[in-house]
């Protein structure tokens, strides 16, 4: 199947939005900022929605796509922290949503996971598995869960690690080390955290709590009083380590 090249990208200003908008270019995408959706309506043949934090703002993003797009336009949005079933019942044409994740760096991920609702249509599938390969990544589908598969099991890494220094059991330095050398990660799970953002980390462990009710899923309040303080790490400059601010 073909790929146009018009697409929107809806999001904030989230590391996922400024990492897919740069590749889309670099694939030869017309990317069209959120805000100039409407003026472009006409020439819009797929749309994109990462916002993972702010499930208000996702809401009211996805509901302003299905009135203003037609209903043959297929939307992917990031199910991270919430199932791609419940974003589908914000819509009025649901068949078009499918659920996907990631996490940056994009640059390090040659897999991106798709997770249809249970409304999404068969088209609407091949339509985002034709999407991601354009974008030079592997597709994998999964589940509708909230967090995926990868995602998941790296923010619940990350999550005990939170819970580890907030204990006192072991610096944040002590456990990447421990990490790095005893399981061979590429980083320490606090230093990923960092690189990723702990905003998202945070709302994707919070979604699995909320959405499994399970104990094991609770996040760790150190990670929340981190996100509370605005120190999500290489983004701002302060995470669990710190870092030079970008333009610094």
């Amino acid at each position: 199947m073909t790929m146009t090249n018009n697409v929107i990208v809806l999001a904030g200003n989230g590391s996922l939005y400024q990492e897919l908008a740069q590749l889309l270019e670099d694939r030869n995408y017309q990317v069209i900022d959120h805000k100039y959706y409407e003026i472009y309506k006409d020439r819009i043949r797929f749309a994109v929605e990462v916002t993972n934090v702010d499930l208000q703002m996702k809401k009211a993003g996805i509901q302003k796509l299905d009135q203003v797009l037609p209903a043959h336009i297929p939307i992917l949005s990031t199910s991270l922290a919430i199932t791609a079933t419940e974003i589908a019942s914000w819509a009025k044409y649901p068949d078009r949503i499918c659920g996907f994740g990631t996490l940056v760096p994009l640059s390090e991920r040659n897999l991106i996971e798709i997770a249809p609702a249970l409304q999404t249509s068969r088209d609407t599938i091949q339509m985002a598995e034709s999407l991601i390969h354009s974008l030079g990544k592997e597709v994998e589908i999964v589940d509708d869960e909230a967090g995926l598969v990868f995602p998941r099991i790296l923010s619940l890494i990350i999550n005990e690690a939170a819970f580890t220094v907030m204990e006192g059991t072991a610096t944040p330095g002590d456990i990447d080390i421990a990490m790095k050398k005893g399981t061979n990660y590429p980083y320490g799970p606090l230093e990923w955290a960092d690189r990723i953002g702990l905003d998202e980390v945070y709302a994707i462990v919070q979604g699995l709590h909320k959405n499994l009710a399970e104990e094991r899923y609770r996040p760790a309040p150190l990670l929340r009083k981190k996100v509370l303080a605005g120190m999500v790490g290489v983004r701002n400059g302060q995470g669990f380590y710190t870092y030079e601010k970008p333009g610094v």
